[in-house]
C-alpha cells in the first residue's frame, strides 16, 4: 500500500530513474564493481514492482548509455550478461503483472545474445495492457536527437513534409517512442546531480529528485520519498501560481498523446 503522506490524486504518470552507484557502493565495501551491478539487479526488481503496486503507467530506466561503451571491455560484458538474465528470469512476473517491456536506444549495438534477450522479452509482453517498463540501452539523449533530424531530414526531401509547419510536436513525433508520455518525476540516485544525457527532450518540465542513495540500496521507501517530493512541489509550465489555482489548460510540452 502507498505511504499514508502520498495523495493517490497527484501520482506521477511516468517516472524515469537513472540508476547510478553501483560501482561506487561495491568499492566502499572492498567488492568488484561488478557485485555492485549484480545487487543492482535486485533493486530494479523491487523497484518494477513497487512502480506497478503504487499504480504508475511508465517506468523508464536508464540502464546503459551510449558513453558506458567506454568502460573496460569485462564490465560491459557483465552488465550485458546480467541484462540477459533479468530479461529471461522476469518475463514470467510481467506477464503476470500485465506490464509491457519497451526499449530505446541503438539495439543494433548490442551483442546478439543481448539483442536476442530483449527481443524475447519484447515479443513476450506486446500485448500486456498494464503499464510500460522501458529501459535505456545503448541510449543517449543528444543521439536520439540527431536521429530525429535525420528523420525529419527525409521527411522534407521526400515532400511529405514542410519545413515551415515543424514544431514540438511534430519534431517529438519523431523520437524513439513517441506515443510515451514525458516524464514527470526524474530521480537520481548515487548522489549526483547531473542528467547524463539522458532524455534531454522529453524531461524539459520534469520534477528532478537526487539523493545520496545508492541504486543497489534504493528501495519502495525511497521512491515514495521522492514522490512526496514531487507531490509538494507547484508544476506551473511557465504559468503563474494563480492560474495554476485556477485549473488553466497547460500545453503537453510537445509530445503526442499516448495511443
Amino acid at each position: 500500500m502507498p505511504s499514508s503522506e502520498i495523495s493517490p490524486d497527484r501520482m506521477p504518470r511516468h517516472v524515469a530513474i537513472i540508476m547510478d552507484g553501483n560501482g561506487r557502493w561495491a568499492e566502499a565495501r572492498g567488492l568488484q564493481r561488478n557485485r555492485g551491478h549484480l545487487a543492482g539487479v535486485e533493486s530494479v526488481k523491487q523497484i518494477v514492482r513497487s512502480v506497478r503496486e503504487l499504480g504508475m503507467e511508465y517506468l523508464t530506466l536508464y540502464a546503459f548509455s551510449s558513453e558506458n561503451w567506454n568502460r573496460p571491455d569485462a564490465e560491459v560484458s557483465e552488465l550485458m550478461r546480467l541484462l540477459e538474465i533479468y530479461l529471461d528470469e522476469n518475463i514470467a512476473e510481467a506477464q503476470e503483472r500485465g506490464v509491457r517491456l519497451r526499449v530505446m536506444g541503438h539495439m543494433d549495438r548490442l551483442p546478439q545474445s543481448t539483442r536476442a534477450a530483449v527481443d524475447r522479452a519484447v515479443e513476450a509482453t506486446l500485448e500486456n495492457p498494464n503499464g510500460d517498463l522501458i529501459f535505456a540501452l545503448s541510449y543517449g539523449g543528444r543521439g536520439e536527437i540527431v536521429d530525429a533530424v535525420r528523420d525529419i531530414i527525409r521527411e522534407v526531401e521526400a515532400g511529405r513534409l514542410d519545413p515551415e509547419m515543424l514544431d514540438e510536436k511534430t519534431f517529438a513525433a519523431h523520437l524513439y517512442l513517441p506515443d510515451v508520455p514525458d516524464p514527470d518525476l526524474l530521480i537520481r540516485t548515487g548522489d549526483e546531480c547531473r542528467v547524463s544525457n539522458f532524455l534531454l527532450w522529453q524531461i524539459a518540465y520534469a520534477e528532478i529528485h537526487t539523493t545520496s542513495v545508492m541504486w543497489p540500496d534504493f528501495r519502495r521507501e525511497h521512491l515514495e520519498a521522492a514522490i512526496c517530493d514531487y507531490q509538494a512541489r507547484e508544476r506551473r509550465f511557465g504559468m503563474t501560481s494563480a492560474q495554476v489555482e485556477k485549473g488553466d489548460e497547460t500545453d503537453d510540452g510537445g509530445r503526442a498523446e499516448p495511443q
